[in-house]
């Protein structure tokens, strides 16, 4: 990645999710939900296990029964990913689904009974060291508080998530971390912001109900393009009406353009014009669907003239500027030429190349050291 990030992160709380650490001076996780039937094991396990391959950190399920809790457990023994269930009101589901290995309980505990249960829950999870997350949304407010604010607010949503961390600090459980999302972007990051101020746990980011795809990606990226340039915020979920594939991506894009973490390849593209030697947007449009397996952290750029190219190539991995013939640097440095003919097969092959020179690198930076 050419130059570093320049955010001062929130010192937070870290907590583990399975093996994976949130807050501290972990990385911000990227996180997506399944939307199969939990009960449908095959299906479920598929998308866990593709999810895992875009580079998921976390996966949630949705487990709304006891049957689904039965499935959870046969689900968990199939797939590597930290998993967490998403309970509500029952919590025999959860104390079930923590006997069964889940790595996070997604409750609330305002929501799930009397202080006796809300204690049954809470020592399963201190027995296992299973942290929970508070999850509160603008759309499932407390009655009281509906009609104490009449509408959801940013205050409404920060006084409903501090009752249900009120129940976990009676019982003296600090490994938590807690969300608190809206549709309405204005909304979440403020709330956000003045709950990063009333606890030290981490913060689980989202925009709720972002939308589609395309206006999905737009919301969530403005919403937590503004926190995450704050500091604020320790593990993302992009919610997309889309496949949970997209979400992994974007969120690992949006992290990639704040220079909070490198996963996969980072490029760096002309949005075109009539000085291109080749079609910049039909090459990008291939390579980002065929590279999609790489999650080698790499700059390439994709230039298609010579006024930005070579300037851009000397910055990354792998720079492509069009001419007459096409040239590609590497590591800064002009390394072959390429026609119009094979271009993309050929900048792919070099791709390839590239990044499994720098992960053989790198893997054997880790065993040196």
């Amino acid at each position: 990645m050419h130059g570093a990030s320049a955010i001062q992160r929130r010192v937070s709380r870290k907590i583990y999710v399975g093996d994976v650490a949130v807050g501290g001076d972990a990385p911000i996780s990227v996180q997506s939900m399944t939307n199969t039937e939990t009960c449908d094991v095959e299906a479920t396990v598929a998308q866990i296990l593709r999810l895992e391959e875009v580079g998921a950190d976390i996966v949630r399920v949705s487990v709304p029964s006891m049957e689904a809790a039965e499935a959870f457990g046969k689900i968990k023994k199939q797939v590597h990913i930290p998993l967490v269930a998403d309970i509500h009101f029952d919590y025999k589901i959860a104390l079930r689904v923590a006997q069964l290995g889940v790595d996070c309980l997604r409750i609330n505990p305002g929501n799930i009974g009397s202080n006796d249960r809300i204690k049954a829950v809470v020592e399963a999870a201190r027995a296992r060291a299973i942290p929970i997350r508070i999850g509160v949304n603008a759309g499932s407010l407390e009655k009281d508080l509906q009609k104490k604010y009449g509408e959801p607010t940013a205050d409404a949503l920060v006084e409903s998530a501090l009752r249900h961390v009120e129940h976990l600090d009676r019982l003296n459980f600090p490994d938590f971390k807690v969300s608190v999302k809206a549709s309405d972007v204005f909304m979440a990051v403020e709330a956000y912001r003045k709950l990063a101020k009333a606890i030290e746990q981490p913060l689980h980011l989202g925009i709720t109900e972002a939308g589609g795809l395309r206006s999905g990606t737009v919301k969530s990226s403005v919403g937590l393009g503004m926190l995450l340039a704050e500091g604020i915020g320790d593990t993302i979920r992009i919610s997309l009406a889309a496949d949970p594939v997209e979400e992994i991506r974007v969120g690992f894009d949006i992290l990639k353009s704040l220079k909070l973490r490198s996963r996969g390849i980072n490029f760096i593209a002309c949005p075109s014009c009539s000085r291109q030697n080749f079609d910049v947007v039909g090459t990008m449009n291939q390579l980002e669907s065929r590279l999609e397996d790489l999650l080698v952290p790499m700059d390439v750029a994709v230039i298609g003239c010579v006024v930005n190219g070579p300037g851009e190539a000397k910055e990354v991995s792998v720079g492509l500027t069009g001419g007459q013939p096409n040239l590609v640097y590497i590591d800064g440095k002009p390394a072959s030429k390429l026609t119009n003919a094979n271009l993309v097969d050929d900048l792919e092959r070099i791709i390839r190349e590239k990044a499994a020179e720098k992960l053989a690198a790198d893997e054997a930076l880790i065993v040196r050291s």
